[in-house]
C-alpha cells in the first residue's frame, strides 16, 4: 500500500469517523510519512516507513483492509470483485493504484522493470551476481541506479543529448556528469522500508516471490539500504550513450549463431578503444539504434510507467486520457458517478494553473491523496471544497548524485514559448541554479546543491512579483537575497 492511500485513508477516517476501506491492497505492508519538514508553502521533504498493514487495524479500527487484488468493478452496482472470489458494495470508490514499469519487452527473463519494493529486491538480487548492467531511459529511476550501482560496469543508454532530460537541461546535466565517476559518500541515513514476512497468507506469498504479485510502491529513498553491487571491486564505472534506443535483444545462443561482434566496454571516449572487441559471453545482447552491441548480465527498463487502470475500465465507461490515465476534474471526480482517482493512476482534465503540471512523482502522489480524501469528505458531507493550495504551482524536491534538487514552477520553461530569459549561476562541484524568466517575473526555477534559495524563489514564483530592476543581481552570490526579499 502507497502513502497516497495511507493519506487517503487517514484523512477520511478524521472527516468521515466511519469508514470501511473496502478497496483491495496488492501487498500485507504500508507506508506511512516520517520525518514531515515543510521546505515551504508547498515544498515538502519527508522520509518513508513500510509498517505492516495490522498497523493501520490497531491504531484505526474502523478501517478495514482487504487482502486480495481486485478482479473486476461494476460501477453500475457501486460493486468491487476481488480475485479471492468475494464481492464489496462501496459509496464511495477512490482508485489509487498508481502505475506499472512500461517495459522494453515484455517476458524476456534478462529484462527488468523497477516500480515496487518487490522488484527492486529482484533487481539487487540480480545484480549480485552481475559484472555489467544495461541501464535504459533517462528519468528518476535511471538516474538513481547509475548513481548507486557499485562492483559492477553500467552501460546507459539514452535516446537525449542529455542526462536526466525529464528534470534538467543540458547546463544542469553537465554539472552532474562528474558525480558519475567520484566516489560515493559513505551513507548515513539506514532505509526505513522493513520488508514484513506474510504470515498467514501463502498464496499471496508464493504470488510476489514468483513475481506475479506486487510489492509497496518505491519511496523517494528507495535504493537507500540496498546493497546496489555487482562482483566486480571497482566503484563507479558508467559508460553513457547518447540520442540511442534499443533496437534489438538477442540471447547468448542466438547472438553466437549470427556471428555479430560486441564491443568491450569503452574505458575512455578513444574510438580505437571503443572499436576493440568484447572477448567475454554475455547471457543477453543488445544492439542500439546507433549500431552499437554490449553484451551483459541484464537489462533494467526504466523508460516510465503506464497508469494502472485494469481492471476498473472493463465495462465500465471511464474517461481515458491519451497518456493512459483515468481522466480527473478539480474535485478529483472520474466520470463514472461516485469513482474517485488519485495519484500515478489519474491524470488531471482540468484547466491547471499556469505554474502547475502534472508529473507522476510522490510528491504529487502524496499531495493528490491528501486531496482527494478531502473531495470525498465534503462529497458524503454535502460540503463544498477548493482546489488545494498545492496545485497553485509545481514543486518537487528530491536527491540525484548526492545533491539536493529543487524543482519549481516552469523549471525547464515548460510551455512558455521563446520570449523567456534564463538566468545561470553555477559553482563547479557545489551548486548549480536556473532561474526562468518572462516579462520581468519569475517562472521557474531548478537549484541544485544546497542553496538555501527554494523558500524566497517559491514565494517569487507564486506572487509573480516584477523584478525586472534587478537583472542579474537576482543571482548575485554576494547579495542576501532571502533577506532583501522576505
Amino acid at each position: 500500500m502507497s502513502v497516497i492511500n495511507l493519506y487517503l485513508l487517514r484523512t477520511l477516517r478524521d472527516r468521515l469517523h466511519v469508514f470501511n476501506y473496502n478497496r483491495s491492497i496488492w501487498t500485507l505492508s504500508c507506508f506511512t510519512v516520517k520525518q514531515l519538514v515543510k521546505v515551504s508553502k508547498i515544498l515538502e521533504e519527508f522520509e518513508v516507513e513500510e509498517r505492516s498493514t495490522h498497523m493501520l487495524k490497531e491504531h484505526y479500527p474502523n478501517i478495514d483492509v482487504i487482502h486480495s487484488a481486485v478482479q473486476g468493478l461494476d460501477a453500475a452496482l457501486h460493486k468491487i470483485h476481488t480475485e479471492s472470489g468475494k464481492e464489496y458494495i462501496y459509496e464511495k470508490l477512490c482508485i489509487c493504484t498508481g502505475g506499472r514499469p512500461k517495459l522494453i519487452v515484455h517476458n524476456n527473463p534478462y529484462v527488468l522493470g523497477i516500480r515496487d519494493t518487490d522488484s527492486a529486491k529482484k533487481f539487487q538480487s540480480h545484480l549480485a551476481r552481475a559484472k555489467r548492467v544495461i541501464i535504459v531511459g533517462n528519468g528518476g529511476i535511471a538516474l538513481e541506479l547509475v548513481y548507486e550501482i557499485e562492483g559492477c560496469e553500467v552501460i546507459w543508454a539514452i535516446k537525449d543529448k542529455a542526462i536526466g532530460n525529464t528534470f534538467f537541461d543540458a547546463g544542469a546535466s553537465e554539472f552532474l556528469i562528474p558525480q558519475l565517476q567520484a566516489d560515493k559518500p559513505e551513507a548515513t541515513i539506514p532505509c526505513k522500508r522493513t520488508k514484513y514476512t506474510i504470515e498467514g497468507f501463502e498464496e499471496e506469498k508464493e504470488k510476489v516471490e514468483a513475481g506475479e504479485g506486487r510489492g509497496s510502491a518505491l519511496g523517494p529513498d528507495w535504493h537507500e539500504g540496498l546493497k546496489l553491487k555487482g562482483t566486480k571491486q571497482i566503484s563507479h564505472k558508467v559508460h553513457v550513450e547518447y540520442e540511442c534506443e534499443i533496437d534489438k535483444i538477442y540471447p547468448l545462443e542466438e547472438f553466437a549463431s549470427l556471428q555479430k561482434k560486441a564491443l568491450a566496454f569503452p574505458e575512455n571516449v578513444a574510438e580505437e578503444r571503443k572499436a576493440e572487441k568484447d572477448e567475454e559471453s554475455w547471457p543477453v545482447y543488445i544492439q542500439l539504434t546507433n549500431g552499437k552491441i554490449y553484451g551483459s548480465d541484464l537489462i533494467v527498463s526504466a523508460t516510465g510507467v503506464i497508469p494502472s487502470i485494469e481492471p476498473f475500465v472493463i465495462n465500465n465507461p471511464f474517461d481515458v486520457a491519451d497518456d493512459g490515465g483515468l481522466k480527473v476534474d478539480e474535485q478529483m471526480h472520474t466520470s463514472v458517478a461516485d469513482v474517485f482517482a488519485a495519484g500515478d493512476v489519474c491524470t488531471v482534465s482540468w484547466e491547471p494553473r499556469a505554474l502547475w503540471h502534472q508529473m507522476r512523482l510522490w510528491t504529487q502522489a502524496r499531495q493528490m491523496g491528501y486531496y482527494a480524501a478531502n473531495c470525498i469528505a465534503a462529497e458524503v458531507l454535502g460540503e463544498s471544497i477548493e482546489l488545494d493550495f498545492c496545485f497553485e504551482s509545481f514543486a518537487h524536491v528530491t536527491k540525484f548524485f548526492n545533491y539536493k534538487v529543487v524543482l519549481l514552477g516552469k523549471y525547464n520553461a515548460q510551455g512558455l514559448g521563446t520570449d523567456h530569459e534564463l538566468l545561470l549561476r553555477c559553482t563547479r562541484g557545489q551548486e548549480y541554479v536556473k532561474v526562468v524568466m518572462q516579462n520581468g517575473r519569475m517562472k521557474g526555477a531548478v537549484l541544485i546543491g544546497e542553496t538555501d534559495l527554494e523558500e524566497t524563489f517559491e514565494n517569487l514564483i507564486l506572487n509573480q512579483m516584477d523584478l525586472s530592476a534587478y537583472g542579474e543581481n537576482l543571482l548575485d552570490p554576494h547579495i542576501d537575497i532571502e533577506d532583501y526579499f522576505d
